[in-house]
């Protein structure tokens, strides 16, 4: 039995009292004073995030670039220092190992950001692909504490401990600054679908700029758990890995067509998404409103006139629309926007609708 893992800010959350869970062999909070309130707090004002438990693994070197061009879907080649993509990483027969965000760090330098859950399988996977090329690949995930600041006031909340102008900072987008005195990477992105910043810095600060956050937001920030994060990642569409993406799913069915850059040459699984591209996704990810009362869970059969045409991905109970709310994996051709579909929750059929996702977009 392997220890639980803990981030630099364990000691933290538990002097506020959170409810602490195992999260994928982390010791994490679920939730401090409730996923709704939390959720809310990241909708209207501003939310705290403790995301130390990503993982974050440095290729650097002459052949960097080009071995990143050959592991992710997407085209990091045209960002520019101070950039981050998002991008896939996919197996050869074009099922997904993660999702990631490559940051260009420096001149022939590059920080992957890799799903907690999955360090230790990208890591091996990363390095297995390494042929004799030019470069260094170190996982530096425990040199790392990694802060999220979300919500409408995120911005004006962080800007009180920085010189650094954050308003100028585009989305996905870094630079590295100050926060009350430590050095960070200030990258504007984020897990919510609100705009914020997730603040990289050493893990021995973590806890130190946890607390300068939390004091600069006074009643307008809230410190939010896990369960409030998946919410708000579920409303706006952001797919989450063992969810919405597998090693058996496509990230064509995912809807991640955007950052699959085709014509930039090869990469890992290249052949098999061109090759759905050209003929099409047998199956796709629909979001769905219940009609009927029940709350859908992952893995939940989806029927359509008494026939199976699918499974949930995610459900929940949304705060922002106060309703239950689902992610599926559908058959393309069986399913559409305004069908009627039953989900299947303890052997009984309960009615819902299929909708346009996300379900959530922020007004601009």
């Amino acid at each position: 039995m392997s220890e639980i893992k803990k981030t630099p800010l364990n000691a933290a959350h538990r002097e506020l009292g959170a409810k602490m869970v195992d999260f994928g062999g982390w010791d994490m909070p679920v939730q401090y004073s409730g996923i709704k309130d939390e959720h809310h707090a990241v909708r209207n004002k501003a939310g705290l995030f403790d995301v130390s438990h990503m993982g974050e693994i440095r290729v650097k070197g002459k052949d960097a670039l080009s071995f990143i061009q050959r592991l992710v879907t997407s085209d990091v080649s045209d960002a520019t220092i101070g950039q981050a993509r998002y991008g896939v990483l996919c197996y050869p027969h074009g099922g997904i190992v993660d999702d990631l965000l490559v940051y260009h760090v420096g001149d022939e330098e590059y920080l992957l950001i890799v799903n907690a859950g999955n360090i230790e399988k990208d890591w091996a996977w990363i390095n297995e692909q390494k042929a004799d090329e030019d470069l260094t690949i170190v996982n530096e995930s425990d040199d790392f504490g990694q802060i999220a600041i979300q919500g409408p006031l995120a911005l004006s909340i962080l800007q009180k401990l920085t010189e650094t102008e954050l308003e100028p900072i585009p989305y996905y987008s870094f630079e590295n600054g100050k926060v009350s005195g430590v050095s960070c990477i200030l990258s504007r992105t984020g897990y919510t679908g609100e705009d914020g910043f997730e603040v990289y810095c050493a893990a021995k600060d973590a806890e130190f700029l946890w607390k300068e956050m939390l004091a600069a937001g006074g009643d307008d920030i809230s410190p939010c758990g896990l369960g409030a994060r998946d919410t708000l990642r579920f409303e706006a569409k952001m797919p989450l890995y063992g969810h919405e993406m597998t090693d058996e799913i496509n990230p064509l069915e995912t809807g991640l067509a955007r950052f699959i850059a085709l014509e930039k040459g090869d990469f890992i699984g290249r052949e098999p998404i061109a090759k759905m591209k050209e003929e099409g996704r047998p199956r796709k990810i629909v979001g769905f409103e219940m009609i009927d009362r029940g709350v859908p869970r992952a893995h939940y059969v989806i029927e359509k006139d008494g026939e199976e045409v699918g499974s949930v991905t995610t459900g929940t109970y949304s705060p922002t629309f106060d309703m239950s709310l689902g992610l599926a994996i559908v058959a393309t051709k069986k399913v559409s926007v305004d069908d009627e579909i039953d989900v299947i929750i303890r052997n009984k059929k309960v009615k819902a609708k299929v909708v346009k996702t996300p379900f959530y977009r922020r007004s601009k």
